[in-house]
């Protein structure tokens, strides 16, 4: 029975990763036929829902189960959403950092790839140069902002879970 639960975990994990990829990776595709303005808008939508996903999953690791025991006695709707959250918090996490910010990395790679070309073609570019600034820029801007949001989650965790939890209320509905 525990071998059909993990591997039902699996199943899953592989068929949202799936849908994700296959949504994002369009939208890569679609976005490379458009102004790069527009890429560029779109790329830091990727990369800032890669960091947002990754301090959602670090504030359901580091959030405590109580406080939202007591709104929820309250009758605080969403209160019942970030318990489940929380009583699944590793399975979140993973999701939230594994699954959305790994794909949100790999479709901000092709976003930058799309973005280099251009360079290189508009602008005559050195394409050695133009690969490592782009990436270089992707990479710092990823990193930095997983880093800052990071500290934030673990100091705000409760207020990112109650927001997270107002969320899934809402699309619950």
């Amino acid at each position: 029975m525990c071998i059909y639960l993990k591997n039902k975990w699996v199943l899953q994990v592989f068929i949202i990763s799936f849908v994700l990829s296959a949504f994002f990776s369009g939208l890569s595709s679609f976005v490379s036929d458009f102004n790069i303005l527009f890429l560029i808008f779109i790329l830091f939508i990727v990369i800032g829902i890669g960091i947002v996903f990754d301090m959602i999953g670090v504030a359901t690791l580091t959030a405590e189960e109580a406080p939202f025991h007591a709104r929820s006695s309250k009758k605080i709707k969403e209160a019942n959403a970030s318990i489940k959250l929380l009583k699944n918090s590793t399975k979140v996490s993973s999701i939230c950092n594994d699954i959305v910010g790994d794909i949100c990395g790999i479709v901000s790679g092709s976003l930058g790839a799309t973005f280099t070309l251009y360079l290189v073609t508009q602008f005559k570019m050195n394409a050695l140069f133009a690969t490592i600034l782009v990436t270089s820029f992707i990479s710092a801007i990823t990193v930095g902002g997983k880093a800052y949001f990071k500290n934030i989650a673990t100091k705000n965790s409760d207020a990112i879970v109650l927001m997270a939890g107002r969320i899934m209320e809402f699309f619950s509905k």
